[in-house]
């Protein structure tokens, strides 16, 4: 490299440089705060939010086992032996005595570990509720190293929040922080006992909120390492605020795969009220059975967006039957609240009180219609329903052969079973229905929007339908409603 060559290059370098500083002047402020932003330090916050922090063992009561005419000492001494390969000691067998009844001896079995954090500071203690299920008695260690033992006032399975206490005072209580200030991407701190180990820390970032996993609660997930014995402990975030309980992880192996879930502290907190004040959690129900609405069934019953929750069965004298909800509607909006999707509808009826009257809205054959229902407390399962014995099968019709149906009507004994004022039954499903799901034994209730209750509502509405289009049929199957589009042969 020649001299002049090398001086271009470091004039060149030092115009870049020039044109660096000038760019950086006119960078938006929002990018030089990205720059100048670091990782957080969480050694403040260990310090705020840790002696709030308590490590919970539970203790279930067995039956001691003993040997054969011997004690509990005898029988551990013998198994001792046998392990370690030596020779039998001539142990004297033990034998009841007389007129003396043997009194059933029991011993502390230890059954888990979890976590929880102060939530008063008179000693009521927050965590999930499967760290404490079954347990006979319940220890609480504080990180000063006291330990009590706690008193269970109520826990919910279904929220899996747990609410413990314990006799003392001048606790230091946690911050409770708003879950709708928290963000995607937002720094999150856990402090728990993995693997019973106790005051361990571990820090991420909040990775989705409002997911869905079935459950009445939306959770935060997090990737945030959990791990058995978290459970129970809090998610804080940068403020030392908690927003969260660790709850579950998602894993293939039992261990953390950067993948866990926390319970949304405001609605933590709703349970925890009723836990408090009633000791049980008082729920809404209406007696539906729903599913999701798919992006084919909502553009093809015209509902455009694929939202709401279908409904697939009501169930008989419920509160949804009473107002008049039927099989395949779908219900958009609740109490005024819209049903994005069909997990939305359970926590919002649940979260209603008991004997509220509630506006439902729902889209029913190309139109939607407002509702009032009553809302009942949330009850036991009811044993499933058995589907209807199978008669003989009545001559069935031609209508839909193009379709690949054969239907015939219903007998009055079949109406009766499934509570429908009729509809058709599939005696045979081949081709485009088939592939759509249809198969022989199903009812089918409307097509493409319109009710069928006979044979004549079913060849009218086969006759109305674009050959052309997808065609949409609601249909029951055993307890279950629900969408089919039979798309036309090509």
């Amino acid at each position: 490299m020649t001299l002049r060559t090398w001086g271009a290059l470091r004039s060149w370098g030092a115009a870049a440089s020039l044109a660096a500083v000038v760019l950086g002047a006119a960078m938006p402020a929002q990018f030089a705060l990205a720059q100048t932003r670091t990782l957080p330090d969480f050694t403040d916050l260990v310090d705020q939010v840790g002696p709030s922090v308590v490590n919970i063992r539970t203790v279930e009561k067995v039956a001691a086992r003993s040997a054969p005419g011997g004690t509990p000492g005898d029988e551990e001494m013998l198994e001792f032996f046998k392990r370690f390969g030596l020779p039998m000691p001539n142990v004297p067998r033990q034998t009841p005595r007389p007129n003396r009844p043997q009194q059933p001896q029991e011993e502390d079995q230890p059954r888990g570990v979890g976590s929880g954090f102060i939530l008063t500071s008179d000693g009521l203690i927050m965590t999930n509720a499967h760290v404490v299920d079954g347990a006979d008695d319940v220890l609480v260690t504080l990180t000063d190293k006291r330990e009590f033992n706690a008193r269970i006032i109520g826990a919910d399975k279904r929220s899996d929040v747990a609410l413990v206490k314990i006799e003392a005072t001048g606790l230091p209580a946690v911050k409770v922080g708003d879950v709708n200030r928290l963000r995607v991407g937002e720094w999150v701190m856990a402090i728990g006992s993995p693997f019973g180990l106790e005051n361990t820390v571990t820090a991420g970032i909040v990775s989705a909120k409002q997911r869905d996993t079935g459950d009445f609660l939306p959770l935060i997930q997090t990737d945030v390492a959990i791990n058995p014995g978290n459970s129970g402990g809090p998610l804080i975030n940068t403020r030392g605020e908690v927003v969260g309980i660790n709850s579950q992880i998602y894993s293939r192996s039992g261990g953390f795969m950067g993948i866990s879930f926390a319970i949304p502290m405001d609605e933590a907190i709703r349970v925890s009220d009723q836990l408090r004040t009633i000791g049980r959690v008082s729920r809404g129900r209406i007696g539906v059975q729903i599913d999701q609405v798919s992006k084919e069934v909502a553009e093809s019953i015209g509902l455009g967006k694929a939202s709401g929750a279908m409904v697939r069965g009501v169930e008989a004298g419920s509160p949804a039957e009473k107002a008049g909800i039927e099989a395949g509607d779908i219900i958009t909006r609740f109490d005024g609240k819209v049903i994005e999707r069909s997990g939305d509808l359970p926590r919002i009826v649940g979260g209603t009180k008991p004997g509220s009257k509630s506006s439902v809205t729902v889209f029913r054959r190309g139109s939607t219609r407002d509702l009032t229902v009553v809302v009942a407390e949330i009850e036991a399962e009811k044993p499933v329903v058995k589907a209807a014995p199978k008669e003989e099968k009545p001559k069935a019709s031609a209508a839909g052969q193009a379709l690949g149906l054969a239907v015939s009507d219903l007998a009055e004994a079949q109406k009766k079973e499934l509570s429908i004022r009729g509809g058709v039954k599939v005696d045979a499903a081949t081709e485009a229905a088939a592939r759509a799901g249809l198969r022989e034994g199903d009812v089918i209730v409307a097509v493409g929007n319109a009710e069928v209750l006979n044979m004549k509502d079913f060849e009218s509405a086969i006759a109305k339908a674009d050959k052309s289009k997808p065609l949409n049929v609601l249909y029951r199957r055993g307890d279950w409603t629900q969408f089919a589009v039979i798309r036309p042969s090509r």
